[in-house]
């Protein structure tokens, strides 16, 4: 997220009786400053970070701007590796990557099996879904990304920004809403 609102986030590790410290990986699932400006608090730790390569091509493409606009360094943000689509196993936890392009180029979609839990980022909100008009946007690849999520066992979405949904039948529901809309 962004960097002048990170201790939102300590706050909540706090709760769980966490540090940053404790943090391994950071996934951000696209590119945009407030999914990525904070990254760089973490590059005095441990913790590794990636996103999708189509992502990085793209950030680094418009780097310039993110430093002339938002005095953000895209070196900053180098990732330590990138994310494919496809299994990613993580000391036991097993994660689902899936390329969702359409609120930018390299977005991605995590999907956990075991919790039947969808990490959306900014693809699918409740009862909306992420911009396509910011660059790198496209409303029909968005689309398609949105439909190949539709069939998925899912008891949590997750979304990047706003409400939780919670049970299958209203994550059912809000996909219909969604394609119907």
């Amino acid at each position: 997220g962004h960097r002048t609102l990170f201790d939102h986030v300590e706050k909540g590790l706090k709760q769980l009786d966490l540090t940053i410290d404790d943090i391994d990986l950071i996934i951000c699932t696209h590119g945009h400053p407030d999914h990525l400006e904070a990254v760089p608090l973490f590059r005095d730790k441990r913790a590794l970070f990636t996103l999708h390569e189509d992502e990085w091509h793209w950030v680094e493409a418009i780097g310039r701007q993110m430093q002339t606009g938002l005095g953000i360094d895209v070196d900053d943000f180098r990732p330590d590796f990138f994310l494919k689509a496809g299994e990613l196993s993580l000391d036991g936890l097993e994660l689902n990557v899936i390329h969702t392009p359409g609120h930018s180029p390299g977005s991605i979609t995590l999907y956990w099996p075991r919790q039947k839990a969808l990490f959306t980022g900014d693809l699918v909100f409740k009862e909306g879904v992420g911009r396509t008009d910011l660059p790198g946007g496209d409303g029909s690849k968005l689309k398609e990304s949105i439909k190949g999520l539709m069939d998925l066992d899912v008891e949590w979405l997750l979304p990047g920004h706003g409400e939780i949904i919670s049970g299958a039948d209203n994550v059912k529901k809000n996909f219909k809403e969604i394609e119907s809309f």
